[in-house]
């Protein structure tokens, strides 16, 4: 995730401050890592540094300044350009559930890869059930929705893929039995 970019969509929609973005990032972006305040804080001073974002107001009501900052132009620009620019597939497949199924069916036992492979999928639809609720709920935001659906529909392809994996290693177990 590009937090530069989510910074300069969030300010957008209007000029705010940096606790201002911090929430909104949070509300907006729910299931994502939540970003720290000096990540924000750090990320405007660059933002303004290279021309993205200027000050716009200093308010010190009973508490610390508070600054905020608006888009200017090339901060525009440089958002639309990052929009328009197309997130290329990635070229490689790295995750801890690859590994440990690729480790798992390495071990020479074929139980302890099955047993893997069904606690997993196990994990995985719960983690799905749950998801699926906490969307359905009258309080869902749409953010929270399309994060909720964007998490289902990964743990659902990793469940297909589970699936298959448990189909070839019982093929393989009846090959090597044979």
């Amino acid at each position: 995730m590009s937090t530069v970019h989510v910074l300069l969509g969030l300010l957008s929609r209007g000029a705010r401050h940096g606790y201002e973005l911090k929430r909104d990032h949070d509300q907006r972006l729910p299931r994502a890592k939540p970003i720290a305040f000096g990540q924000v804080y750090a990320t405007l001073g660059r933002l303004q540094r290279d021309g993205l974002v200027e000050e716009v107001e200093r308010d010190r009501a009973g508490g610390p300044d508070r600054t905020s900052y608006a888009l200017t132009d090339a901060g525009r620009d440089a958002l639309a350009g990052w929009l328009d620019t197309i997130e290329p597939p990635a070229p490689h497949v790295a995750s801890a559930l690859l590994a440990k199924v690729v480790v798992a069916l390495l071990i020479d036992d074929p139980d302890r890869a099955r047993r893997y492979l069904g606690a997993q999928r196990a994990a995985h639809a719960a983690r799905i059930r749950e998801l699926t609720r906490a969307k359905t709920t009258a309080e869902a935001t749409l953010g929270e929705i399309v994060a909720a659906d964007y998490a289902i529909n990964h743990l659902d392809a990793d469940l297909r893929w589970l699936d298959t994996t448990v189909g070839r290693v019982a093929d393989l177990h009846r090959e090597v039995r044979q």
